[in-house]
């Protein structure tokens, strides 16, 4: 294939978690290094308009994928959550305007599944947005991710037969593996759990306790299986796409369709930290919502499904650890 025909993808985020992914997955597809454009957010800053004005304008790719945001745990969102909502608006809004005025017509945009109401029915399908009240902690951050559907919604409708505009949206659900953030402090289940049981193995710790009764069921999606998911939903023919979104519910939940226990997860991850100790509990810490699930329905039925097991997972999760994070 003549390269100028090959379309040149801008990845927003390429350092982060998901963002990396869809990098290492572009180049397992075969698309050429040359056609894919990165930046980091020393050489870019995504909350200036004028800066990103002038660098899509320049650079005029034809695919854009969203991943850059600004992330973290209950206790950064609780501390920081002006900095949360303005940081991701502003970039989001930077991003799918300046993608507009450049005359990008493929977007994707990368949301959370926090967007869903506390309380939402399980499991959470795409059309209980906005139906319900947000998780408190996390609210100003759900804010700017429903902001961020919605923008590309508006977009799509206000310009999408005028300007060829197809910008879609994509909700993951839990995600782990290569990249991930295992501070102690703050850092999501999984890296926490695989951390703490590295760390009991070494120093040979009789047990280890859980946050709470272990019961809470909870999904987990591998990174790479995610990115997999944001390549095949930016590649579907609109009409394909069309088929299972509307104009104001265009977007689609990523899962891996099902859910396990905190406890049983814990069993899995001594298992391949050959962590030999005892799983303990604590009741009296605060377990949060006792299930958290996403109805994929309707990407699987567009062909996508994950590849990747959760134990499968969790092993290349741990090899990713060892090799560096881990004090040897």
């Amino acid at each position: 294939m003549n390269n100028a025909t090959v379309p040149r993808i801008y990845v927003a985020g390429h350092r982060g978690m998901v963002g990396s992914a869809i990098v290492r997955q572009l180049l397992a597809q075969g698309h050429p290094p040359d056609r894919l454009i990165i930046r980091t957010h020393a050489e870019l800053d995504l909350t200036q308009q004028a800066a990103v004005r002038a660098f899509l304008a320049a650079e005029r790719p034809d695919h854009v994928y969203m991943a850059a945001a600004k992330v973290g745990g209950i206790h950064a969102n609780n501390t920081y959550p002006a900095e949360f909502i303005y940081e991701n608006l502003m970039v989001e809004a930077n991003v799918v305007h300046e993608s507009f005025r450049a005359g990008v017509r493929q977007l994707l945009f990368l949301g959370s599944s926090c967007i869903y109401p506390r309380l939402a029915e399980q499991p959470m399908s795409e059309d209980a947005l906005l139906t319900g009240k947000l998780e408190p902690t996390n609210e100003p951050y759900a804010i700017a991710k429903i902001a961020g559907i919605k923008l590309c919604e508006s977009y799509n409708r206000q310009y999408g037969a005028s300007h060829g505009l197809d910008y879609r949206s994509v909700m993951p659900t839990n995600l782990y593996g290569p990249g991930d953030n295992y501070h102690p402090e703050n850092s999501h289940v999984v890296p926490a759990l695989i951390r703490r049981f590295h760390e009991a193995k070494l120093t040979g710790a009789p047990s280890v306790t859980l946050w709470g009764t272990g019961t809470p069921q909870r999904e987990f999606l591998h990174v790479d299986d995610m990115a997999a998911a944001c390549v095949f939903v930016m590649n579907l023919p609109k009409a394909i796409y069309d088929q299972q979104t509307q104009p104001m519910q265009s977007h689609l939940n990523v899962g891996y369709g099902e859910d396990v226990t905190i406890r049983c997860l814990a069993e899995m991850v001594a298992r391949v930290v050959k962590y030999r100790g005892r799983i303990d509990v604590n009741p009296a810490q605060p377990d949060g919502s006792p299930r958290k699930l996403m109805d994929s329905s309707r990407l699987n039925a567009l062909g996508w499904h994950p590849s990747i097991t959760l134990e499968q997972g969790l092993a290349h999760a741990y090899s990713d650890y060892l090799e560096k994070h881990a004090a040897r």
